[in-house]
């Protein structure tokens, strides 16, 4: 998929070792370019403009981020500067926090001169760990799908819903809500997927469609405002979004719009599913809807929008009048009533206190009735 850099990779280490590559998400789906990252403030500044995006991606980014810091300079002012820094280059998703807590508490277990060793070592880890983690979840997720094709008689293809980017482009590798369906496609289970645009910065239309055709996945993109016609209409059998951020109750920020989708949705008696890590799970926020910081972007990505113009250069265009102003928010909360479970590596649960608390504990997971 990645014929100029890592193999099916989205971030690895270069190959002189001194800095880290990432596929720069700004320029797709119309040029692929490999950014090189070598210092701290250019970690900060690929998570900020989403250069890379993704929960998982940019904390496994922030990790590498923090390894960047270190080896320039590994003293303890450098690490908390460092450390809050990233954690402040984008508020919603938990993981970047969650990458960069655990980076450092690996840092400053040693010396200053072993720190930068260290946080290298950590963050390798945290980026294998994240394709295991994908696996797993597209292990467990796609028994939904397969389910949905028997109840179809293998008639037709199983149509999964969903919204923003949440593939591999979201992660080190493998995805989290795509991460079923590319198991499926694997297992030989007849799918199809249908991409919302997501508006503003159209994720959907340009990164998961992208990414669906090089693996060969049939995939529609639908305008946002099509998808609760579509369910209405009974034209999907499943939605599966990501995540940014589970609160304890089970409360789920995502991408703006997610929660449009999981009303038309529950209306419809049409199964809405969370894809995520573990580790997106924050059981600090008891309440996701109060307690879940959004993030608000700048108002040129609803004012503005890019694309490939008729001679093949990328241009940008204004698609609002002189002088008005626009309100970005870049994230909503789904309810927990709405979701019918969450996908993770530990298995599928309710989004629940029960079923977070179960995740969370490590115990073994069960299907939601």
């Amino acid at each position: 998929m990645n014929p100029e850099g890592p193999a099916n990779r989205t971030i690895a280490l270069a190959p002189d070792g001194r800095a880290v590559l990432v596929l720069d998400q700004t320029r797709l789906p119309f040029e692929t370019v490999w950014k090189r990252l070598a210092t701290l403030d250019d970690a900060v500044a690929a998570i900020r403009t989403m250069v890379v995006r993704g929960a998982p991606l940019i904390g496994v980014t922030a990790a590498f981020g923090l390894w960047l810091a270190l080896r320039a300079d590994p003293s303890d002012a450098s690490l908390a500067r460092a450390r809050a820094a990233l954690v402040a280059s984008r508020p919603t998703a938990v993981n970047l926090a969650w990458a960069v807590a655990r980076v450092a508490a690996d840092a400053a277990r040693v010396a200053p001169g072993a720190r930068a060793a260290a946080a290298l070592a950590s963050a390798e880890a945290l980026a294998a760990d994240d394709v295991a983690t994908n696996l797993a979840i597209g292990a467990h997720g796609v028994v939904m799908i397969s389910a949905a094709w028997e109840r179809t008689g293998r008639s037709r293809p199983v149509r999964v819903l969903t919204h923003c980017n949440a593939g591999w482009l979201a992660t080190v590798a493998g995805g989290t809500a795509l991460a079923p369906v590319y198991e499926a496609h694997r297992r030989g289970i007849a799918v199809e997927v249908v991409a919302d645009e997501t508006r503003p910065r159209n994720q959907g239309a340009s990164l998961t469609a992208y990414e669906l055709r090089e693996a060969g996945v049939p995939c529609v993109v639908v305008a946002d405002n099509a998808s609760g016609h579509l369910l209405q209409r009974r034209e999907v059998d499943l939605v599966i979004v990501g995540a940014d951020r589970v609160a304890a109750n089970g409360d789920v920020a995502n991408k703006i719009g997610t929660y449009l989708k999981a009303l038309a949705a529950f209306d419809a008696a049409v199964p809405f599913y969370v894809a995520c890590p573990v580790s997106t799970i924050d059981p600090s926020m008891r309440d996701g809807v109060c307690d879940i910081p959004i993030e608000r972007r700048s108002e040129r990505e609803v004012t503005h929008v890019r694309g490939r113009a008729a001679d093949g250069s990328i241009v940008e265009v204004q698609v609002v009048p002189d002088g008005v102003r626009a309100d970005n928010p870049a994230f909503d909360v789904t309810p927990a009533r709405l979701v019918t479970g969450l996908i993770t590596e530990r298995g599928v649960v309710p989004a629940s206190d029960e079923g977070v608390a179960t995740v969370l504990a490590g115990a073994p997971a069960r299907r939601p009735a």
